[in-house]
């Protein structure tokens, strides 16, 4: 009997705030904790609206854009384990090597051809080319890619196991920090004009 009193009360702890309540839209004038936002005092409909869904600028050296509707941009979504983005990539434009570690990703095409793919824990690459209604799930937490594949713009809706999922882009996290560029030639390999150009690219320097 303890032992179960135990479980429960285990249970009880580890579940969210959404799992307790019917919602907790996330009042975003209070600090963040591990398990979320606090819930504000008073929603309307509006809460559950999220109304800019629109294609980003996507004027950068990728040539793509990616608008979130994560907790920070939609707090209806606070403790509820999900969310969502939008991608559009330019002809030529490219979503670099990236993770989401909190989160696993569906990508649902509905513009273009988009080739994704991403690389298991053991190294094996698994890529393919869609088209308008094809689906793709990218597992959590392994490095994935996209980039548009025809000779139109490509769009996509991104979905999200979290309400906050996360994101490291492998060449911002070796180009875009005051990493050492002597350190990065020798973990990487590269010669040293090729990391400061990169570096040049990605803001960064050391």
């Amino acid at each position: 009997m303890i032992f179960i009193l135990f479980l429960l009360t285990l249970l009880s702890h580890s579940t969210s705030n959404a799992s307790v309540l019917d919602f907790c839209v996330a009042d975003l004038s209070s600090p963040q904790t591990p398990s979320g936002y606090p819930c504000k005092s008073s929603v309307t409909i509006k809460d559950f609206v999220f109304s800019n869904f629109n294609e980003g600028n996507s004027t950068n050296f990728f040539k793509f854009s990616v608008t979130p509707a994560f907790v920070n941009q939609f707090p209806a979504v606070n403790g509820l384990g999900i969310s969502a983005a939008r991608l559009d990539l330019d002809i030529g434009g490219v979503l670099p090597m990236h993770s989401h570690r909190g989160a696993t990703e569906l990508m649902i095409v509905v513009q273009g051809r988009i080739t994704a793919g991403f690389i298991s824990s053991d190294n094996k690459v698994f890529v393919a080319t869609l088209s308008k209604g094809e689906v793709l799930v990218f597992p959590q937490g392994l490095l994935h890619f996209q980039f548009n594949a025809g000779k139109s713009k490509a769009s996509a809706f991104l979905t999200f196991s979290s309400s906050n999922p996360g994101s490291q882009v492998v060449d911002l996290a070796l180009f875009g920090n005051k990493l050492s560029s002597a350190f990065v030639e020798k973990t990487t390999l590269l010669d040293h004009a090729q990391v400061r150009k990169l570096k040049a690219i990605f803001g960064g320097s050391g």
